[in-house]
């Protein structure tokens, strides 16, 4: 679609998630495996049979970039491209002070492609969206702005910016992060979430980021100053992500990963009995980069036999005589025999010594653990060495050595 442009938000900080962004920015945290994070923004859009789309970068941006360049680089194709851009401090010697501020710091990029529609969307949720459904919403609407929603807990709400619709589906109210969320009427149990995926005008886009950026007292924020002040005057409208259809889709599955426990329940989701979210949906295909690597080996030993149940287990890993359950596994992992292994999420690059017991647990790359350690059994303990969540999700960092 030559008239829409697609502007990613990824440079998030990503401090809840530390001590997995401790290296790498939000967006490049490694999920299900094979994939970054942005992969699932990125496969929304492609899928969506929209490719043209900027990538906006900050923080830590190394690993996103090269992950980027390896796995999405367009060439050749005019008019197509997937283009990471840093921040490069166009309005002065700050970073970016807000979301709104990311896209007006980066406005000449917008005014060069002269799009009809301007798609503003982040790149740290776990969803499959078509793109297209939103724009067909938009435009039947004949709004400034369309704004995706989802409902969630109420008890959730507050980490979100909160809507009010009125029948149609236009915005009648907004509030970004509220302590006391509205619940939608006749449903008291949840409330109207912002997706933060946005779809603009261009012309409506740029008077709002122009105005807003020459406001002092402004946050330079979409949830905070651009839409509560936008929506009394102008036609806002909100897409519910729940109608959105993807063939060979069961329900629209969407998941925030800004938490350790929110990200180690989303992949236990691809782990359960019947996952609520599929990597396996051919009629929607999940590009990512995948490094030249064999096949995932599975070796008995004299003592042990291996037995891998209801886990993900990626290229170039080495499985002898382990017992693997509810587990994922990135690129390159080496379990030695009679090590057990379950509820734990590997990123990639891990060597784990004989005898190892490792359980509801999230394992950093390049991480090697000496044989017979124990993690996750006595969370005291691993509170002392380690981080871990409320949740009592134990996180071993990038290159660590335990146990040595």
């Amino acid at each position: 679609m030559s008239g829409v442009l697609a502007m990613i938000l990824a440079g998030g900080e990503g401090t809840r998630l530390q001590p997995l962004t401790v290296s790498r920015s939000k967006p490049a945290v490694p999920f299900g495996g094979s994939y970054r994070l942005v992969d699932f923004v990125l496969n929304n859009f492609i899928n969506s049979d929209m490719l043209r789309i900027y990538v906006l970068t900050q923080f830590k941006s190394q690993s996103l970039y090269i992950h980027l360049k390896k796995g999405w680089n367009l060439t050749g194709i005019s008019g197509r491209f997937i283009d990471p851009i840093p921040a490069q401090m166009r309005m002065g010697k700050r970073w970016y002070d807000g979301t709104a501020d990311a896209i007006y710091q980066n406005i000449g990029f917008i005014e060069q492609c002269t799009p009809e529609h301007v798609c503003i969307f982040g790149s740290d949720h776990i969803y499959k969206m078509d793109i297209r459904q939103m724009l067909d919403f938009h435009k039947e609407k004949h709004a400034v702005l369309t704004v995706a929603a989802i409902r969630v807990p109420i008890e959730e709400a507050s980490a979100f910016g909160v809507i009010e619709v009125n029948a149609e589906g236009r915005m009648i109210g907004f509030e970004e992060k509220p302590k006391n969320p509205k619940s939608i009427p006749g449903d008291p149990g949840f409330a109207l979430a912002s997706m933060g995926n946005y779809i603009f005008e261009t012309n409506t886009l740029l008077s709002e980021l122009t105005a807003d950026g020459e406001k002092e007292d402004s946050s330079h924020d979409f949830g905070r100053d651009i839409i509560p002040g936008l929506y009394p005057h102008s036609p806002i409208y909100v897409y519910d992500f729940s109608v959105n259809q993807i063939e060979g889709e069961i329900g629209a599955y969407w998941r925030d990963v800004g938490t350790i426990d929110s990200y180690w329940q989303s992949h236990m989701d691809l782990v359960s009995d019947n996952p609520p979210f599929s990597l396996y949906n051919r009629k929607w295909p999940l590009h990512t980069f995948y490094p030249p690597l064999p096949p995932a080996t599975f070796i008995d030993t004299a003592v042990y036999k291996t037995n891998v149940s209801q886990s993900l287990v990626s290229a170039g890993c080495y499985i002898q005589g382990a017992r693997i359950n509810r587990s994922i596994l990135g690129f390159r992992c080496n379990i030695a025999s009679g090590s057990e292994i379950s509820e734990s999420i590997f990123l990639g690059d891990a060597k784990i010594g004989e005898g190892c017991k490792i359980r509801r647990a999230i394992i950093d790359k390049q991480v090697e653990i000496a044989p017979g350690t124990v993690i996750g059994e006595n969370l005291a303990y691993d509170r002392q060495r380690f981080t871990v969540s409320e949740g009592g999700i134990v996180v071993i960092p990038k290159g660590a050595r335990v146990g040595f």
